[in-house]
């Protein structure tokens, strides 16, 4: 039934008509700028509680604007968490199970090769309101390595785009090989983000007067991390700390010149900047760079889901502030950003996240919808922490309480977040009722999702 749902919401998707911005002024509308960062964890940015490098930009945005301590990425990993945010849904329900590689990775995974085109899409939505809509950065839900026949990014909306590797229209000048960098690109992996920087600026210059919705999508904080070498000592491993550290203090060096720019052009009032990140980092170094929180890319527990969150917009966002107790999700995004930016969504969009422009406006509220997530299907396609950091694969959010367990029953995990956030302790044993109640929840909401059944290829 959930199969024939999805099939049956994609048909009306591409009976959609055209909207349009009705009564409300274009000039009036605010610009969007959606800044995920890769695999950058809880505690990466100094607002976060992070030790590693001064990151004053960043934190000026908090400053300006709202930071939320509880708010989760739809996966522990790249492509289903992008899938999730585009959406608006659970990346399951549009074959996302982990990240997108080869054919042969692709379907031992149980997983789609790109993101359907008939899935809904956030951008689409914005650009049949009357923005201009872009996508500028790392992509990673469709072309790449032998995967040919992607769509391109017009089929979900964007009028312009900037990409990795990793997309169906790489960008030659950062991909002179088939790989995350390489030492023959025309821009340097160092200068990356200042090139999708320049992109996002350049966008917004070419537009004013007309609203914009910006994916500013970097991957300067995913491995390799390479530095500029006049920076001082040059590291010689590039997933080593000492590169890490270089990489995150020029990161931000170009956060700054994004909201720099934002001023020169006479739009930082009128502009929704959210700043976040789609997974939790790896490596962690010890789960110093997840703030303590168990876990990290690659699974389940908090540190691999739950992620910093900034958002600001002068004169409409309480500056300054943290909301500690307000449980947010990237399927919430599309909902959210839709009410803030005026733009309708059709009274059949099936999505599994909700509207928190409020919450995200400075009224706090406790959440009424569960969340779920999923990651590990078998253990040929799915890459896992070690020790006490691999977590079962299915998990349920309900309240406090947090069901971790597999999807064969086993591993049964539960904890009580508000008491005990970095999960130290499994009460299950202790609360049969509430076990036996998420356990059903979560099994119900894994049999609804499609199963690509795909033969195993060795």
């Amino acid at each position: 039934m959930s199969t024939l749902k999805t099939l049956s919401a994609a048909v009306t998707f591409l009976l959609l008509p055209l909207y349009t911005l009705s009564a409300t002024p274009p000039d009036s509308l605010p610009n969007i700028i959606f800044i995920l960062t890769d695999d950058m964890g809880y505690s990466d940015i100094s607002c976060f509680g992070g030790q590693f490098v001064p990151t004053p930009n960043i934190d000026g945005l908090a400053k300006n604007g709202r930071k939320f301590t509880q708010y989760y990425s739809a996966a522990p990993i790249c492509s289903p968490s992008r899938a999730g945010l585009i959406t608006g849904m659970y990346p399951g329900r549009w074959n996302f199970s982990t990240y997108l590689d080869n054919k042969k990775h692709n379907s031992n995974a149980q997983q789609a090769d790109f993101l359907d085109t008939t899935a809904p899409s956030i951008a689409r939505f914005f650009q049949q309101a009357g923005y201009a809509t872009a996508h500028f950065g790392k992509w990673h839900l469709g072309g790449g390595r032998d995967v040919k026949n992607a769509p391109g990014f017009e089929h979900y909306g964007y009028d312009e785009h900037i990409s990795t590797y990793e997309s169906p229209d790489p960008d030659p000048l950062i991909t002179a090989t088939n790989w995350i960098w390489s030492d023959k690109d025309s821009i340097k992996r160092w200068d990356r983000t200042k090139y999708f920087v320049d992109k996002t600026l350049d966008f917004l210059s070419k537009h004013k007067g007309q609203p914009c919705f910006i994916n500013l999508w970097p991957d300067d904080m995913h491995t390799p991390w390479v530095p500029r070498k006049d920076n001082g000592t040059y590291p010689s491993n590039p997933e080593e700390e000492a590169a890490f550290k270089l990489v995150l203090k020029e990161y931000d060096v170009q956060m700054g010149r994004l909201f720099e720019g934002l001023k020169e052009l006479g739009i930082d009032k009128n502009t929704i900047i959210i700043f976040t990140s789609d997974n939790g980092p790896l490596p962690s170094f010890k789960g110093s760079r997840a703030g303590g929180l168990r876990g990290s890319k690659l699974s389940l527990y908090e540190g691999g889901t739950n992620m910093p969150f900034i958002v600001s917009w002068p004169g409409h966002i309480p500056a300054g502030t943290t909301d500690e107790s307000s449980v947010i999700s990237a399927v919430d995004m599309l909902p959210t950003l839709a009410k803030l930016g005026h733009v309708p969504l059709p009274k059949n969009y099936p999505g599994d996240g909700v509207d928190k422009s409020k919450v995200l406006l400075g009224k706090p509220a406790a959440r009424q919808q569960d969340l779920f997530w999923e990651y590990g299907r078998n253990n040929i396609a799915f890459k896992y922490p070690e020790g006490k950091d691999k977590s079962p694969n299915l998990a349920v959010r309900s309240g406090y309480w947090k069901l971790i367990m597999n999807n064969d029953g086993t591993d049964i995990q539960l904890y009580n977040i508000k008491k005990d956030k970095y999960e130290t302790t499994n009460v299950a044993d202790s609360q049969p009722a509430t076990v036996a109640k998420l356990k059903e929840k979560l099994l119900a909401w894994w049999a609804s999702l499609p199963k690509l059944q795909m033969p195993i290829v060795k």
